[in-house]
């Protein structure tokens, strides 16, 4: 259903994000509905040797008939970063907004599961941040976890921030 899903939003509307940078390492059956839970595994392009594990709902088409909303899945998503080589950090955004680092539609139109990676200097640590992007709403939804850089061999490629 996930793949049909996304197939149908991608040629439905071309303006929606472009295919996620990840990748899928897991898919547990929920109920007999057909709903899923898919767990990606994604990595951060400006960071080399972190590894986040996100995990998000999948409506199944029983779900959809029977409740409607046929073209979204809910905002609902969790994360889990973990340094799984050695880290080098290239050029990253240093603002307290941080950067997207990923993001992929989960609706036909507007909504998109993102993640935004935050760097706090103080404290030597990379937030990455787990959120839905909704037009109309917006979304309280939201899950975070960080990767603490301190007394790590951490390779900055455009030198340490001060």
């Amino acid at each position: 259903m996930r793949l049909a899903f996304f197939v149908l939003a991608t040629a439905l509307a071309p303006a929606a994000a472009a295919p996620a940078n990840a990748q899928q390492v897991g898919e547990v059956g929920v109920d007999w509905l057909g709903n899923d839970i898919i767990v990606e595994a994604i990595k951060d392009p400006e960071v080399e040797g972190i590894t986040c594990h996100v995990s998000y709902f999948d409506r199944g088409v029983i779900d959809r008939l029977q409740k409607g909303n046929w073209f979204e899945n809910p905002s609902d998503s969790a994360i889990s970063c973990r340094q799984t080589g050695p880290i080098t950090i290239g050029e990253i955004d240093l603002s307290e907004e941080g950067e997207e680092v990923f993001k992929q539609g989960i609706s036909l139109i507007w909504k998109e599961q993102v993640v935004n990676r935050i760097y706090d200097k103080k404290n030597e640590t990379l937030i990455y941040l787990a959120h839905s992007r909704q037009v109309q709403d917006g979304s309280a939804k939201m899950s975070m976890t960080t990767v603490p850089l301190y007394n790590q061999n951490v390779t900055w490629t455009k030198g340490k921030p001060q």
